[in-house]
């Protein structure tokens, strides 16, 4: 599996394009693309890079993941896979599906959470390359996306279902946050070493203008306080009682990110 390829656009996303496997029914540079909130780029990197289009796979229906698919539609007919609130989804894909694409597999996930549709599409590790998860704004590298739609229930719930993955899986999230979200992460817990030194990381990579992910489930899981509703030094630093029900010390943290600055 060759690895994906982020194209940035808009203030802060990636849209993702993943290479298919070499297969008898697929060319050399057949790609298939995450999420596009923005057809000019998406357009600009298959033509400078000679990639075909496949299709589209959409996580949820906010316009930054979708608002391309209009202008990439106009020019490329491909099948648009995803949750049936999106309206151009002409594949309509659901939870525990299995997607057997030229060249590509994926299995699909319900993390709702961030809005109610929201999808995630995972991977499967070879022997080649670990595996993958693309998960729009459910997860992010050091943090997870605001809540519109759903409950700090659900949104934990669909964490902790992501968080059972390979240690070894790669994140493919949609925004570039992961400098922020660390911030706000040590500013809750100003004692926690790997947080600190993840920041001092990727501090020097957006200095120099370079892309903090694809992130390591591993590593969020040492460094994503989302992820770590359960650890009794992240819920005495919120001061929080022992043994709050995770629910509430997630309901707690994302409060207080969305007042972060």
């Amino acid at each position: 599996m060759r690895e994906p390829i982020g194209i940035p656009a808009l203030d802060s996303n990636y849209f993702w394009l993943l290479p298919v496997d070499d297969t008898p029914e697929c060319q050399s540079g057949d790609v298939y693309l995450i999420d596009p909130g923005d057809a000019q780029p998406v357009l600009e990197t298959l033509k400078r890079e000679k990639f075909r289009l496949r299709g589209i796979l959409i996580t949820h229906h906010h316009w930054d993941h979708t608002d391309g698919l209009d202008g990439i539609l106009s020019r490329l007919k491909v099948p648009v896979y995803g949750p049936d609130s999106v309206p151009q989804v002409n594949q309509v894909v659901k939870d525990g599906d299995r997607l057997e694409l030229p060249g590509l597999t994926l299995s699909v996930m319900a993390v709702p959470g961030h809005t109610l549709d929201h999808l995630a599409y995972f991977q499967a590790a070879t022997q080649e390359a670990p595996p993958r998860l693309f998960c729009g704004d459910a997860l992010f590298a050091a943090g997870c996306g605001r809540l519109f739609e759903g409950t700090p229930a659900q949104a934990q719930t669909s964490l902790d279902r992501l968080n059972t993955l390979p240690g070894k899986t790669r994140i493919y999230c949609a925004h570039e946050y992961t400098q922020t979200n660390l911030r706000f992460a040590l500013s809750v817990e100003p004692d926690n070493a790997a947080v600190r030194k993840r920041l001092g990381h990727v501090s020097e990579l957006r200095a120099s203008h370079r892309p903090t992910l694809p992130s390591e489930l591993s590593l969020e899981r040492e460094t994503n306080p989302y992820l770590r509703t359960d650890a009794p030094s992240l819920v005495s630093a919120l001061g929080l009682p022992p043994n709050t029900e995770r629910s509430r010390v997630f309901g707690e943290l994302r409060s207080r990110k969305d007042r972060f600055r």
